[in-house]
């Protein structure tokens, strides 16, 4: 049971699931202002949908029916504004419809100012009811942003305006007509970049350390290059989707300047955003930044722009003259959609002065504490547990001599178990001092890896009173102590789970062929010898009847027992020592 159990626990895995650039649930309050998605791309200004009103007046307390209408679209954000000041608030208050299409959403935290999508499916029609509060004005003009896919979106579209019985007839102003704002130049790179100024004329951060963009594809490269008052910034890697960079005053992600090159078919955005907390990047305005140019080769895209070392004014983007940890990440992107970093993000070491003096640095993709945790359990329950058990199972004759009090084999056995438990401690805590608290984004492993905790403590201390060899309550002790060391065993397959989280970073799939062939390594030695061991007492069984023969063939049967078992710990120890010095070297590498 626990050898089945033991063995499925190692192919579970995580379940992970994607954060995307757009909010498919209609969750958008935070755009009722600006009423613009944060999409990073420029809205249509050709609308092809359509808003109408089941009446052109109103009185303060009734409800009209406010229609949208037009080709499939996916999304949508519809208020009501007073149609002489439409940069103000939204007006009056909405009621549903059909809920499965429309939901009220709060904003300037008041609920029912406005209305959105519940989902992304098409829809061609969606209905609502406007109601006029006593405070609307005499004149209420309706406005709605759609967007029909992700890059495809139109913003506050013009609707009817209702007015109050006895108001003024409201003309609307002359407009004056202000051109659309041209978006910076970007040029197409005429060759790789080089490392070959990195730490002369450039501050340099690569991975793998000291690799050259223009000779390894698989190099993930950014470089600055101060130029008076401005920096130009390089950036290079194999992505099929997006690179990205941002600085930041600590080693989380949130409130941090972020750069994005996004790939879309064959061509590359250059998109400065902001980060706020564990979210969606933010799409800025691309204004500040100057000879934007791109590339795209062999599967590895590249960028480079100038940028100002400070920008007074312009919201969310940092001084370059003071120090900061600097994150490189990559990821998926669909049709300009960009997705959550599938790996975690390169971080630097330390803080750095990008426009200080030239340097070559490095990062890690798991940081020192994590990766002292892997190593700590992966010894505690690849090694110490594993060889303890087989000792107290299999090796109980073998070393059953006096040493220290106690017979050889318990005296090992306990110290294995006794330096599982301490392993265990210490690398519990180790996450908890890296979060600085519970992660809510570990998914299973933390909790799992609690309740092996509590097991392993329990262990010791259950075994601190064991009855008598001879007592009667001896057999419910060994019962349980085998119970809950069994246990303990099948969860800490949960490590399988910590493999795959992105703080630990090993390379896949690999990891998982490997830890399988540790499970099957170790089950097919406890099979061998419990086969073994049942062919061996078979053999004494059958032996002839007379005493002093089965004596003697019991001594030279146990003889060829003990040294049959010992070949087999020793094998067995050289490869479980190989299986732990992989992993290891694999967690020393990030």
């Amino acid at each position: 049971m626990a050898v089945l159990g033991f063995t499925l626990a190692t192919f579970l895995l995580v379940l992970y699931v994607s954060s995307v650039a757009n909010y498919p649930n209609g969750k958008v309050g935070r755009s009722c202002h600006g009423m613009v998605p944060e999409h990073g791309h420029t809205a249509h200004s050709d609308p092809v949908h359509n808003i109408s009103v089941s009446q052109m007046t109103f009185r303060r307390g009734d409800q009209i029916e406010v229609t949208l209408s037009g080709p499939p679209f996916r999304g949508f954000l519809l208020e009501a504004r007073n149609a002489e000041d439409l940069s103000g608030p939204p007006i009056g208050s909405f009621t549903l419809i059909d809920s499965q299409v429309s939901q009220l959403l709060t904003c300037e935290d008041v609920q029912g100012y406005a209305v959105s999508h519940t989902s992304p499916s098409k829809k061609t029609k969606v209905k609502v009811y406007w109601n006029a509060l006593s405070n609307a004005p005499n004149n209420v003009k309706f406005l709605v942003t759609v967007v029909e896919k992700y890059k495809t979106y139109w913003v506050k579209i013009p609707g009817p305006i209702i007015s109050q019985p006895n108001a003024l007839p409201f003309t609307t102003p002359e407009a004056t007509i202000t051109p659309l704002s041209t978006l910076p130049p970007v040029s197409h790179l005429s060759k790789s970049f080089s490392a070959s100024d990195c730490g002369n004329k450039k501050f340099c951060i690569r991975s793998p350390l000291n690799c050259d963009p223009e000779k390894e594809h698989a190099c993930f490269f950014l470089s600055f290059a101060r130029d008076d008052q401005s920096v130009v910034v390089e950036m290079s890697g194999p992505s099929q989707g997006y690179l990205s960079f941002a600085f930041s005053h600590d080693r989380w992600m949130g409130d941090d300047d972020a750069y994005l090159c996004i790939r879309e078919d064959q061509t590359v955005h250059i998109q400065p955003s902001h980060l706020t907390g564990r979210s969606h990047p933010v799409m800025d305005s691309r204004g500040a930044l100057e000879d934007m140019a791109w590339r795209l080769a062999d599967g590895v895209i590249q960028c480079s722009f100038r940028r100002n070392i400070t920008l007074p004014g312009v919201k969310n983007r940092f001084d370059l003259n003071t120090s900061y940890y600097i994150f490189l990440a990559d990821g998926a992107a669909d049709n300009g959609r960009i997705y959550k970093h599938s790996r975690q993000p390169l971080i630097t070491y330390e803080k750095h002065n990008v426009t200080g003096y030239p340097k070559n640095v490095g990062g890690s993709r798991s940081l020192f504490l994590l990766k002292t945790h892997g190593a700590l359990m992966f010894v505690a329950w690849m090694t110490t547990v594993s060889i303890g058990v087989l000792i107290a199972r299999f090796f109980k004759s073998v070393w059953s001599k006096a040493f220290l009090g106690q017979a050889a084999w318990f005296q090992v056995h306990r110290m294995l178990m006794l330096t599982t438990t301490a392993l265990t401690c210490i690398a519990f805590v180790l996450p908890f001092i890296y979060r600085g608290g519970w992660s809510s984004y570990a998914g299973y492993h933390p909790y799992l890896g609690c309740i092996v905790m509590i097991l392993a403590v329990l262990q010791p201390l259950l075994a601190a009173f064991r009855p008598p060899l001879h007592d009667p309550r001896r057999h419910i002790f060994n019962w349980t102590h085998w119970s809950m060391g069994t246990a303990a065993r099948i969860i800490a397959g949960n490590n399988v789970l910590g493999m795959d989280l992105p703080g630990l970073d090993l390379p896949g799939p690999w990891k998982t062929y490997v830890m399988i062939g540790f499970v099957a390594w170790h089950v097919g030695t406890e099979i061998l010898l419990e086969i073994y061991a049942y062919r061996l007492s078979r053999k004494v069984e059958i032996l002839d009847d007379a005493r002093i023969q089965i004596l003697q063939s019991c001594t030279v049967a146990e003889a060829e027992g003990h040294a049959f078992k010992k070949v087999v710990f020793a094998v067995y120890i050289c490869g479980n020592v190989t299986f732990l010095i992989i992993f290891l070297s694999a967690i020393n590498r990030l």
